[in-house]
């Protein structure tokens, strides 16, 4: 029986001693992607903050695992998507999302709490990765990376990957007042907790952001980076200390 790429991928960092996160979704067999942990090789710390000092010598080890230098994006919360296919690392375009139609080509995203979001449509012929943090929810990133695939929404996949859980992600007026303020209904995404202050659920904010875009193929979305502290670098509970992680995409070269 044929091993599905995704669980190759999965088990070939396994036994390299890596606990990163390869998603398990139905995309194309020439889709892969991958999502790293806090946890390198060996056990060591693997942080890609720009302002960590090991951050040059992480992205090389994740280099390792990938057909080419991830395109680095300098994230601001936005809307913005690049075209990847018309950069080249060490290019470093400000945006908060990347797609890609050509082989070997990495879209990756930081992250610490925010959502990092997987694309590609069924075929396989085009993928993209989105950084959503509530700013870029409530602005609208999820639809521009939706748009920037340039195919119908309904041949979307999208995979959510390690954000911040509902159950600790504690916001407050602005917050809510942004995410419902186009939406409504956006209000069900929200727990209140007392005056002014309320959970808010990232994941069913995204769901229902990109299944009002269409999209109904959505896959992830089960982790929190804040609670499985052996696991995740989490912005909320390290404060300015706090690492990154990357999730990655790209189209396999033939």
């Amino acid at each position: 029986m044929t091993v599905p790429p995704h669980v190759a991928l999965a088990e070939h960092l396994a036994a390299a001693g890596l606990d990163w996160i390869v998603p398990d979704w139905p995309a194309a067999p020439n889709v892969r992607a991958l999502s790293t942990t806090r946890n390198g090789p060996d056990g060591g710390e693997f942080d890609l903050s720009p302002r960590h000092p090991t951050a040059e010598t992480a992205w090389m080890e994740l280099g390792r695992w990938l057909p080419a230098t991830p395109l680095r994006l300098a994230q601001v919360h936005g809307t913005t998507v690049c075209d990847a296919d018309a950069l080249r690392a060490p290019s470093s375009p400000q945006a908060d999302g990347a797609a890609a139609r050509g082989a070997g080509i990495v879209c990756a995203v930081r992250s610490a709490d925010c959502l990092p979001v997987l694309f590609s449509d069924r075929d396989g012929s085009v993928v993209a990765a989105a950084h959503a943090g509530w700013r870029g929810l409530a602005a609208g990133v999820l639809e521009a990376a939706v748009a920037a695939l340039r195919v119908a929404p309904a041949d979307v996949l999208v995979w959510l990957g390690p954000a911040i859980g509902p159950h600790v992600y504690e916001v407050g007026a602005d917050v809510f007042a942004a995410c419902c303020a186009a939406d409504p209904g956006a209000e069900a995404c929200f727990v209140e907790q007392r005056h002014g202050k309320w959970l808010a659920d990232l994941y069913a904010l995204a769901k229902r952001r990109l299944a009002r875009a269409g999209v109904s193929a959505i896959y992830g979305g089960d982790r929190c980076t804040f609670t499985e502290s052996s696991r995740f670098h989490s912005h909320r509970r390290d404060g300015a200390a706090a690492g990154r992680m990357a999730t990655a995409i790209w189209i396999a070269p033939t």
